[in-house]
């Protein structure tokens, strides 16, 4: 017998104090997520060089293809939202995630399938890979080096890119994702030059250090986003498609790590419902029955209030083909913070910085996984340990 408690603990309620305590966050941080979301930077320079040993221009050599299927799951699955929203509208042929066992019906010899897989043995990656294989599709494979992935990429003859997991999948998305942008370059899909990819590592280095743990709260971005966060319930959305990607990453490091629900999508979207969200329950009509002189301390945890974060894309690439003019996403963006505002219901902006996209994705990203991290920690959660995921998968092989 399971016991459904086994390994669940923490608090309900974020002890904001902890958070300014750098041997306090370390001794509830024993995975080590914090040191491993900093090697974000580390993790571009080295998986660029692990590419560039890889005999990826072998890819070019049937031509462009007519579609890239992008094979994985979780993190691993996101590095196809990556590459679809770097290739951006231009892209000369359709990028195509794919969640799930084998590939899709139609893909054959005039096909490219990237198998990603951080541990090298998702059955999703793995029948990705072999079914490409089976069908004559060009096939490429990401993941640890002396796994089942790579002898399958070895067996097709295929290029594998090893990326040895020195982090959990959720804290790789950069050893993984660059990879696969870099193949995509080979095909003639993708611009992205050693200098974006310098330029991003160096981001996400400068980020690491603002969100450091000895950095105290008022100076913190993760931990100011965090402590505005705690109790609430997370709406994220992104303000063009560039911006999406990063709020559903978001969402997804906020599950995982902190083990919020979180709302996530694009903010087109939201304007066609979701918006309404600010107007329900836990939005205007909970903030419309607030006493503003009561003290915030005292909350009895019955009026759980949502809090929107609004990542922006800052409209840098003015000159770039996109779905929608930048002016609109603009203006929607503001029209947003105004409704939240009207509405009682706080709003945090993170808005993108860089000259390309990759740089700016980066930016929207790094603070984030970092909140997430404190926000966990603030709850006294384990932010690697999930004990649910271990009893799902204990519940699911009986």
């Amino acid at each position: 017998m399971i016991d459904g408690t086994a390994g669940v603990s923490g608090r309900r309620d974020a002890d904001e104090a902890l958070l300014d305590n750098p041997d306090a966050l370390a001794e509830h941080d024993p995975g080590g997520m914090l040191r491993h979301t900093a090697s974000a930077g580390a993790q571009v320079r080295e998986s660029a060089a692990l590419a560039a040993e890889a005999n990826l221009a072998v890819l070019a050599d049937d031509g462009r293809p007519r579609a890239v299927v992008i094979a994985g799951i979780g993190t691993a699955g996101r590095t196809g939202d990556v590459l679809a929203t770097v290739a951006g509208p231009r892209c000369p042929v359709p990028i195509i995630g794919h969640r799930s066992a084998g590939v899709p019906g139609w893909v054959g010899a005039a096909d490219v399938v990237i198998a990603v897989s951080a541990s090298g043995r998702s059955p999703e990656a793995l029948g990705a890979a072999e079914a490409a294989h089976r069908r004559g599709a060009r096939l490429v494979a990401v993941g640890a080096p002396d796994s089942q992935l790579q002898s399958v990429a070895e067996r097709a003859r295929a290029p594998f890119i090893p990326v040895p997991r020195r982090a959990p999948a959720r804290a790789s998305l950069w050893a993984l994702t660059v990879p696969v942008l870099l193949a995509a370059r080979s095909l003639g899909l993708v611009k992205v030059n050693e200098a974006d990819l310098a330029e991003t590592a160096a981001r996400l280095d400068a980020d690491a250090d603002r969100c450091r743990s000895a950095a105290e709260s008022f100076v913190n971005p993760a931990k100011s986003l965090a402590l505005g966060l705690a109790g609430s319930i997370p709406i994220v959305w992104g303000s063009s498609p560039l911006a999406t990607v990063a709020a559903r990453r978001f969402g997804d490091t906020l599950s995982a790590n902190a083990r919020y629900p979180v709302v996530t999508g694009a903010l087109g979207e939201a304007g066609r419902g979701r918006v309404g969200l600010l107007d329900g329950v836990f939005g205007g009509l909970a903030e419309g029955e607030r006493d503003i002189f009561a003290d915030p301390a005292e909350d009895d945890g019955e009026g759980t209030r949502l809090r929107l974060v609004l990542l922006r894309d800052g409209g840098l690439n003015a000159d770039d083909d996109t779905d929608e003019p930048l002016a609109v996403e603009e203006r929607r963006a503001d029209a947003v913070q105004t409704l939240a505002e009207r509405r009682g219901v706080r709003c945090d902006v993170v808005t993108a910085e860089g000259g390309s996209a990759l740089e700016r994705l980066a930016s929207l990203i790094a603070v984030p996984d970092f909140a997430s991290i404190y926000l966990a920690l603030a709850h006294g959660l384990d932010p690697m340990a999930v004990p649910a995921i271990t009893e799902m998968k204990e519940l699911s092989n009986q």
